[in-house]
Formats: C-alpha cells, structure tokens, sequence
C-alpha cells in the first residue's frame, strides 16, 4: 500500500480509507464479523479509518474501538458529529455546546483518548463558522484532536471558514470530505481547487456512487426505495456505457471507479464501505490499478469533467436550495411592470 500525505498536516494515510458506516445495524450487525473486515483492512496496508456518531447511532464506533485495540497507535482515525443524536434540539448542529459533548461521546465509544481528524459532518447555517472553530481549536489544544476537516462544506464556506480562521488566529480545517464518482464530478469545478489552494486533504465518500457502480442491481431494495438517484435513468444509461470500457481495459467496473477517484490530484482517499468481508476482497483486489489516459479520456466523453449525472440524494443542500422563500421575492415584488 503506498500512503500519501493528508493535506498539508504531514500525517500519512492510504489512499483507500476504511468507511465504518455499514458497521453496526444500520449494515452489518454481526459484530465480530465487522471486527474482522476491519483487521483484514489494516492487514492489508489501510491505515485510515473513517466512522461518525450517527452511524448506527454509536454503533460503528463502538465495533470501531473494540477492533482498535492493541492497534490504535498505528491507524490513522476519523469521526464525525452534526446529526442528530437524540430528540433534543442541541443534541445536534455544530455549536460549541455540542461538538464538546459530542467529542467526549466519540472518544468514550471508540475507546481513545484523542482523534487524529474530527469532522464537522454538514454546515450548520445556524451556527457561525467563528464558534464552531473555536471549539475546534480548544480541542486541539487540549490535545483531544490532532486536525479538523469537514464535508460536504460549498467551496464559498470553505473559503470564509480559512479567512475566519486567519483573522482571529483559530485552527483551520485541514480536510474535506465530499462525495465523489464518475457520476458525480460537480466537486471538479470548485471545491476540488479550493481544498488545492489551500493545502487541504480530501476524503471523498461514494466513489461507487452507492453502489451504482458495480454494474449489478442494488442488494438492498430498502436504499432503492430511500434514495431517488438510484432509480434515475440517467444514472443508469451512463452505467451501461462505462461496463464496456472497464471491459475494454481488463477491468471490473468496480475497479474502473475506484481507480478514477483517487487518480484526481486533489483526492488524498477515497472512502471503501464494506458490509461484507467479500465487498472489502473486491476492493483489495483492485488496488494496484492505474487508469492511462486514453480510459480517463473515454471517461471524460461520457461524464464531462465538473459535471453530475443528475442529483445525489446524500449531498448538501444550501438554505437557499431548501427554503422558497430565499429564492422567491415577494409576489407584489415580482412584476417587471
């Protein structure tokens, strides 16, 4: 496994990071199994692993911490907290009051005393970016995390988190970690140059674009249900057309695409979520390959650089996106005449 550098931080990672959301009942709840596919990851060479607060509802990371043990020092660990974790309003968001609690929460359940990346898993409009990194920066000063990153952050509040962070002399975030495939390349245009320019990592989550792109038809018919981008007839068509170009090159599609995500300069890794010992195989099996350029060409003529082959249901949505009432004037206000 060759590792590469996380951002500017000098912590090296590889560029496969082990995702820890199908660990626990939401994916996998054979406990020992997930335990297993973890040691097989790190045995492997993975060194980076990626879990949240919400996965599971603490799940993922209590298996996360129990597989740790005896290993912690030489694994590269990573969690998140936004999402809500109970019926009370503040058990949520990116408030000091929360990321302190929600810290303590992560480090009892993963059985660590510090974190060497902890992420801010959405914006949190209702905060201001000033508070959030504070409490950031005390925590790193308090030795309970090492760096700060977080994901699916709009490259305009990446850029005004760094300028907050130089003006008041807080920690700036070092990572992001924003979804990323073949069928979504939307990061390509701006946030991708923004992490560049400022000396950030990025973790990119979905390179298999949930599944889309093994060329087979979803296992769990639940997530087809749940999420409209997996039925969309877009997604689907392109699918049909990189099957045989993986084929042309010797390739499992699989393979087509995790070679793809980290071969973009900007991506340090991308994000591999077994549910089962056969899923983390598959990944394994294609981690030597390297795409030339006359594949990525033929890439870029189906899915033109900077685009997405409609929406991902996963991803953030500005207030503006969300509420009418930002994007609609007054209807007194709305004639020309």
């Amino acid at each position: 496994m060759h590792y590469r550098t996380l951002g500017r931080t000098g912590i090296k990672v590889s560029p496969y990071a082990l995702g820890a959301m199908m660990f626990g009942a939401v994916g996998n709840d054979d406990r020992e199994e997930s335990i297993r596919i973890i040691h097989k990851a790190l045995d492997a060479g993975i060194n980076f692993v990626d879990t949240a607060d919400i996965y599971s509802h603490g799940g993922s990371e209590e298996i996360v911490g129990a597989a740790l043990k005896g290993r912690r020092e030489h694994v590269v660990l990573a969690t998140k907290s936004h999402l809500p974790m109970g019926d009370d309003p503040n058990q949520r968001g990116n408030s000091r009051r929360w990321i302190m609690t929600a810290v303590e929460d992560s480090l009892r359940r993963l059985q660590t005393d510090y974190l060497d990346l902890f992420q801010m898993h959405r914006p949190d409009p209702d905060t201001d970016i000033e508070e959030t990194l504070s409490a950031l920066t005390d925590l790193i000063r308090s030795g309970k995390v090492r760096a700060i990153g977080t994901s699916t952050m709009p490259a305009s509040e990446l850029v005004e988190a760094h300028w907050v962070a130089e003006r008041r002399g807080l920690e700036r975030f070092r990572t992001e970690q924003p979804p990323y495939s073949i069928l979504n390349r939307g990061i390509e245009r701006e946030v991708l140059p923004v992490v560049q320019k400022y000396g950030m990592g990025a973790l990119v989550w979905s390179p298999l674009a949930q599944g889309q792109l093994t060329g087979r038809a979803p296992e769990d018919l639940r997530r087809t249900a749940m999420f409209r981008h997996m039925s969309d007839e877009r997604r689907l068509e392109v699918v049909e057309q990189l099957i045989p170009v993986a084929d042309a090159a010797g390739l499992k599609l699989t393979h087509l695409a995790m070679a793809f995500a980290i071969a973009h300069p900007a991506v340090t890794s991308a994000i591999i979520g077994p549910r089962t010992m056969d899923h983390l195989d598959d990944a394994l099996a294609g981690a030597d390959v390297v795409l030339g350029d006359d594949v990525l060409d033929q890439i870029d003529k189906i899915v033109p650089p900077g685009t997405d082959v409609g929406r991902l249901d996963m991803d953030y949505d500005t207030p503006a996106v969300l509420n009418p009432a930002l994007r609609r004037r007054p209807v007194d206000d709305r004639a020309a005449a």
